[in-house]
């Protein structure tokens, strides 16, 4: 029986279609429910009429991220094959946790909000974040230095995302550009993911995430955003699931983890694609799917049966 990577998304890709294949399960329902109860709006009416900016302010991204994964674990979950390892990218880590059975959902989406919120209050001032490609780590160092910005996460020998300050983010990318990098790409996230600037957030989501006593030791195997590695003592992995507010996500050591622990298929539950694309670097492309590949939930069932062929 093969082993199947399930990836979970982080900001970005929120959008009018995300929850399209979901919206009409009665397995979801209970996921919407509780993610209505924090966002204050049914978060599928939300994503219907809100502004497109309004999608991207750091509480509600997070939140409705964590409901995309959640909504589309409750659907697809029971079909999957049993044998895999779990991970997500940057806020995606919380609902990865109730992916592989180390929290319930409703839990995930309280912690995401909370995470959110102590990003925000502790946020210093107006930032920007942006994937850059191309640079060799040498150069990507030195353009960061110069800069006063942050490696936020590692897709790549070659692949980063800097996050600092908007006004150090705007040199940085200028000189990543006249450094010959291949592709400069700004996210729609205004706070400093993953950098020293939340460090206060790190600490006091650590505070929080200390005394809750909704976690247990997860069913699948658990890769922690930091290093990669897998979580099987949940208090020690919810700690570094803080740290991560404040330190480098190695996103990178996430996907080769994935493949050391036998993934020969990885599947994104979304919103987006670029998680599939970036395991296709690993795997073969025809083995990495999105939720957003498909057109309906029973196709995207069908292809996660044939993971355990």
């Amino acid at each position: 029986m093969s082993t199947l990577a399930i990836l979970c998304s982080g900001q970005g890709g929120q959008g009018p279609g995300m929850f399209a294949l979901t919206e009409g399960e009665a397995a979801a329902e209970p996921v919407f429910r509780a993610a209505a109860a924090l966002l204050g709006a049914d978060p599928r009416a939300l994503v219907a009429s809100a502004e497109p900016g309004a999608l991207h302010a750091n509480r509600t991204a997070q939140i409705l991220c964590c409901t995309a994964a959640l909504a589309a674990w409750a659907c697809l979950g029971p079909r999957a094959a049993p044998r895999r390892v779990v991970a997500g990218y940057s806020v995606g880590e919380v609902p990865a946790w109730s992916v592989a059975g180390a929290m319930t959902f409703d839990a995930a989406l309280a912690v995401t909000a909370e995470r959110a919120d102590l990003m925000d209050a502790a946020t210093p001032g107006p930032s920007a974040m942006a994937a850059v490609r191309g640079l060799s780590p040498a150069n990507l160092e030195r353009v960061r230095g110069e800069a006063g910005v942050h490696v936020a996460i590692r897709n790549g020998p070659d692949q980063a995302v800097l996050a600092g300050s908007r006004d150090a983010m705007a040199r940085a990318l200028a000189a990543a550009e006249a450094a010959g990098a291949a592709k400069v790409t700004a996210i729609p996230v205004a706070v400093p993911s993953h950098t020293p600037l939340l460090k206060a957030a790190a600490e006091a989501f650590a505070g929080r995430l200390r005394v809750r006593e909704d976690v247990r030791r997860p069913a699948a195997r658990l890769l922690s955003g930091i290093d990669g590695a897998a979580v099987f003592d949940p208090r020690a992995g919810l700690q570094k699931l803080a740290r991560a507010v404040a330190e480098t996500v190695d996103w990178a050591a996430c996907l080769e983890a994935c493949r050391a622990a036998g993934a020969t298929r990885a599947f994104e539950l979304g919103p987006g694609a670029s998680l599939a694309r970036m395991m296709g670097g690993l795997l073969p492309e025809r083995d990495c799917r999105s939720l957003a590949d498909f057109r309906t939930l029973e196709g995207a069932a069908a292809w996660l049966r044939e993971a355990e062929d």
